[in-house]
């Protein structure tokens, strides 16, 4: 994980849902991730969509890791399925739930490595089995009677090797901010800062 030292375990991670500033933030990331999924998104197929949906997903468990980011990719999923008026395939809610985790787990276990190919190592390791396996499964399960799954993964493939290089370099971007980094810091510490005073 990117942020405070405090969070680099299961109960560091676990006391960011008591902290009203992470509820915020990861209650913004959902909304923006349903906006991003649902409404500015294209593809030539139903099941080959350009989008960066998952983008706030990635960095709520980066910043929070895997447990918040998990929650964030439940609420981005069902929120969107919720604007969208359809119900949620389970798989694909699973996909991005561990979307989240997979980011949060990756950055959290190398917190100490490059940091640049921590982002990258997380933001690929998520799409790689969120969107390439468990969410090509469900829309498999979805689309099986008009596509193979050879069909889906030659499609899906080059799309999120170009998803994981724009993300990662935006995340890089963000994370060499030093004013962001300080207030998303401030944002970790801010219920041990409270506690201490």
């Amino acid at each position: 994980m990117y942020t405070t030292k405090q969070n680099n375990t299961a109960a560091g991670n676990i006391k960011l849902f008591g902290n009203i500033r992470v509820l915020i933030i990861a209650a913004l990331l959902i909304a923006m991730s349903a906006i991003l999924g649902k409404f500015i998104a294209f593809g030539p197929m139903p099941f080959a969509r350009i989008s960066i949906e998952n983008l706030p997903v990635i960095l709520a468990g980066i910043w929070f890791g895997p447990f918040v980011g998990g929650a964030v990719g439940l609420g981005a999923d069902l929120f969107g399925c919720v604007l969208k008026g359809y119900a949620p395939n389970p798989i694909l809610t699973i996909g991005f739930v561990s979307i989240g985790i997979v980011a949060g787990l990756v950055s959290t276990c190398m917190h100490k490595a490059n940091k640049p190919l921590v982002i990258i190592l997380s933001d690929a390791a998520a799409h790689i089995i969120g969107s390439l396996i468990i969410k090509t499964i469900g829309l498999y399960a979805m689309y099986c009677a008009d596509y193979s799954l050879s069909v889906l993964l030659a499609w899906r493939i080059p799309i999120y090797i170009i998803t994981i290089i724009f993300e990662s370099a935006i995340i890089i971007l963000l994370m060499r901010n030093k004013a962001f980094t300080g207030q998303l810091d401030k944002v970790c510490n801010y219920g041990k800062q409270r506690r201490s005073s």
